[in-house]
């Protein structure tokens, strides 16, 4: 069956039009606001690398999908080719997530990780585009008796994750009530920590 009402199709062209919209509005904020939070962060992470740690990332949904991404980037590669760099990330090991969930609770499936891979100066990106998810933050706890620094990407009102950031840590939040424009900066404020940390640790020469 054609779709072919020319009212509805008319409709579907202006939702498609508004989320276009929304999205580049809600990037103009985000840039306004959150740039001095992202080089903070990535100054975080270029230190922990230099000095041999490792990136720990987590999220759930879409949230787990940037969180792989990310580690993929550092593991692989950015826009070009360079040594691979230390990053796992905690939603891809789906025997020790489903045997955490059924022996403890679904809210353990990361912090138990980040409890037995974490060491003192590695970095936990925990991701969640309300700043309520439990098993995020639980990883948070975890990741502070492990003494590690955290980057928290969030959105909305920061949820209960902005209260477990400390003056070591850094909160980037999007500017929006949203998930999904929340999610669309959220994969843009990855992809400028892995441009800053590539530019930082292998600079190119100025006639690349």
């Amino acid at each position: 069956m054609k779709y072919g009402q020319t009212g509805a199709r008319r409709r579907m062209l202006d939702i498609i039009q508004k989320s276009f919209t929304q999205s580049i509005q809600t990037k103009i904020a985000a840039s306004e606001e959150l740039p001095e939070y992202i080089q903070k962060a990535a100054r975080m992470m270029i230190d922990a690398l230099i000095n041999g740690n490792k990136i720990l990332s987590c999220g759930n949904g879409g949230s787990a999908a940037q969180a792989q991404h990310f580690s993929s980037v550092l593991l692989n590669r950015y826009e070009r080719n360079r040594p691979a760099l230390p990053a796992i990330a905690l939603s891809t090991d789906t025997s020790t997530i489903t045997a955490v969930a059924n022996d403890a609770s679904f809210d353990d499936v990361f912090s138990k990780q980040v409890k037995a891979l974490g060491q003192a100066g590695d970095i936990l990106l925990a991701i969640s585009t309300s700043g309520n998810s439990a098993n995020v933050i639980s990883a948070m706890q975890a990741a502070l008796t492990r003494d590690m620094t955290i980057v928290v990407l969030s959105g909305m009102d920061g949820g209960e994750m902005a209260g477990f950031i400390s003056e070591n840590d850094v909160e980037v939040r999007v500017p929006s009530s949203r998930t999904s424009r929340i999610h669309e900066v959220h994969l843009l404020v990855i992809h400028s920590l892995c441009e800053s940390i590539d530019n930082a640790l292998f600079p190119m020469s100025s006639g690349d």
